[in-house]
């Protein structure tokens, strides 16, 4: 069984309906006891990062999260979900994240190295460029083409945490992981044959069911 964390700022219904397709038990909780016995969790997210960690704090789910990753328990972020793994974001001022990943949240600064202007958010499709193919999460995921919308991007200097990348007048952080802990910044669930060969991957060879 997944549990997929509701929060109040997470896309439900097309995260929900991938797993169906997928046909992937799940069950939503918007408190942790109303999911505390399922083997993976999704960690969706739509908005912005300071009321994302103010929500989750309300809801319970800090220490909630981070015991499961602590305990081994397969956890994937998605979009907003991935940045809040991190440790902080300038987003609306600078606000502390779960601390699950090293690297900081900041804007797209909407003007390359030349000084050529190009447009924030990020939107649209991007091809991925691999760096880790052996993890479970990444089998049969190629350099396809997924769905982008994101104003802000990762910084770390952990090269070890990197699945894959991007390009959009940088280098953008698409796929992170470490063992037990994944996430995309991308939609899997609106990225075509990619998406959801990485949703089937979490569910079915991450999760113990």
């Amino acid at each position: 069984m997944i549990g997929i964390i509701d929060y109040g700022m997470g896309n439900l219904f097309s995260v929900s309906k991938a797993l169906e397709r997928l046909e992937v038990p799940y069950k939503i909780g918007a408190r942790p006891d109303e999911i505390s016995d399922c083997a993976g969790y999704i960690l969706p997210g739509v908005g912005a990062f300071p009321d994302a960690m103010k929500a989750l704090n309300e809801h319970g789910f800090i220490d909630f999260i981070k015991h499961k990753v602590v305990s081994g328990v397969p956890i994937y972020g998605i979009c907003l979900g991935m940045q809040l793994l991190f440790e902080e974001s300038e987003e609306g001022g600078l606000t502390r994240g779960l601390e699950l990943f090293p690297g900081k949240i900041t804007r797209f600064p909407g003007e390359d190295e030349a000084g050529r202007h190009y447009k924030v958010p990020h939107m649209g499709w991007n091809q991925l460029q691999l760096h880790e193919t052996s993890h479970p999460l990444m089998q049969n995921v190629g350099e396809e083409y997924v769905y982008f919308v994101h104003s802000y991007v990762v910084n770390t200097s952990s090269e070890d945490i990197l699945f894959a990348a991007a390009d959009y007048h940088r280098k953008v952080p698409a796929i992170v992981g470490k063992s037990n802990l994944v996430a995309s910044q991308f939609h899997p669930e609106k990225s075509g044959r990619a998406g959801i060969q990485l949703l089937e991957n979490f569910c079915k060879r991450m999760v113990k069911q």
